[in-house]
This record gives C-alpha cells, structure tokens and sequence, in this order.
C-alpha cells in the first residue's frame, strides 16, 4: 500500500526511490493497494506541485484515473484515532487496517513521520527501507 507522499515523490521525481517503487509496480512486479481518500488526496496535491512534475490538470485527472484503475482500491475501516499524532492521518491507517483484514497487504510504505512511528505496532515501512528489501524486483 501506497502512501500519498509516495506517489507524490514519485510522479515528480521518477529517479527517486518511490519513482522506482512505482515503476516496479508499473511493470507488474508488486502490487499497490490504495483508497478513495488516497487518491483524493493526491488529486487536491498534485496541481501545487505542478512545478515539479509539469502535468496539466487534465494530465493529472488522467493520472489519477489510470491509478485508481490500475490499483487494488479499498475501503478504509474506521479506526480510533488516539494513538496518531496527526488526526488526517486516520484515513491512511484505516486503509492499512482494511488492507491488513482483506487483502494481506504486506506493507504500507509511507514517508510520513508521523505513521512511521507507528512501525512497530503496523507494517509500515519507509520507501528506502522497502526498497533496499526489494531492489530486485
């Protein structure tokens, strides 16, 4: 599972380490899990980053259907937010929880601090942390 960060970092630098997760899983070699509220997130995003990855609002209404199309989309769980440090963050966790329940996710890869240091208690792991485990694929 995808974190919006991720696919944020990816889309606008295609040679960084979520750059490569995503094409990874653009050529099949793992499979992303994302939500409704994921790729919402990263349609509100992705017009102020428009400096970076130069995509049209067209482009990204495009991009973002493409993903939604191509991932596995689930439905996040509601989930009691008192251990989150940051309460916009309920959603992503409840899409872990979801994942975790109904498709065996195996990962939420995430640069966000704040669910990072959920890593013990979840299956959260950074990009260069999934990556340096997963290089080959």
């Amino acid at each position: 599972m995808l974190d919006t960060n991720v696919l944020l970092s990816g889309i606008a630098y295609p040679a960084s380490v979520p750059g490569k997760i995503m094409s990874a899983w653009r050529h099949g070699s793992i499979e992303i899990l994302l939500s409704a509220y994921i790729l919402d997130e990263l349609r509100r995003v992705l017009p102020r980053l428009a400096n970076r990855h130069g995509l049209t609002l067209a482009e990204i209404e495009d991009l973002v259907d493409a993903l939604s199309i191509q991932a596995e989309i689930i439905e996040p769980i509601p989930c009691a937010g008192s251990e989150l440090r940051d309460a916009d963050d309920l959603p992503v966790l409840g899409t872990l929880l979801s994942a975790l329940e109904t498709s065996g996710v195996d990962y939420l890869i995430t640069g966000d601090k704040d669910l990072l240091v959920m890593a013990q208690r979840y299956p959260i792991v950074a990009p260069a942390q999934f990556w340096a485990t997963h290089a080959g694929l």
